[in-house]
């Protein structure tokens, strides 16, 4: 465990939170849900332990479904719209919380090692030589 943070925030400010930096892992997805979520080809989300997010402020739920039929939440602030969280069941009982990487403030040096949900990914997204990629979703909550 590190005692660096990193602090991140909805585009209105009324959202702000600090998650453990850095993350347990730095991800990619581009399922069409949160193609939809993120207005781009693919969300970066990070992953840390639950007690390593401290949030203030607000958010607003949408119960969403993955292809498996699982309950993803996705949380936003209800007043920008800004997408922050992501959880899961799973990642409930794995002691996770997902948080959407480009609401950090300081994003300069964000490098996703791992990309899921390749197979709906726009076809002009490359990934790097040695990442881990994955055309469905193995094991992320």
């Amino acid at each position: 465990m590190t005692d660096t943070k990193r602090e991140g925030g909805c585009l209105c400010g009324a959202v702000r939170y600090e998650v453990s930096w850095p993350p347990m892992m730095l991800v990619t997805c581009a399922c069409t849900n949160c193609q939809k979520q993120s207005g781009a080809a693919a969300s970066v989300v990070g992953a840390v332990a639950r007690d390593a997010l401290v949030l203030s402020g607000t958010l607003k739920t949408y119960e969403d479904r993955a292809d498996s039929g699982n309950a993803v939440y996705r949380q936003f602030c209800p007043d920008c719209g800004s997408p922050i969280l992501t959880d899961t069941r799973a990642a409930r009982e794995g002691n996770l919380i997902f948080f959407k990487a480009g609401t950090l403030d300081d994003t300069a040096d964000l490098v996703p090692t791992m990309h899921c949900w390749t197979a709906s990914g726009q076809r002009w997204v490359h990934y790097p030589q040695g990442d881990i990629v994955m055309q469905r979703q193995e094991g992320l909550g």
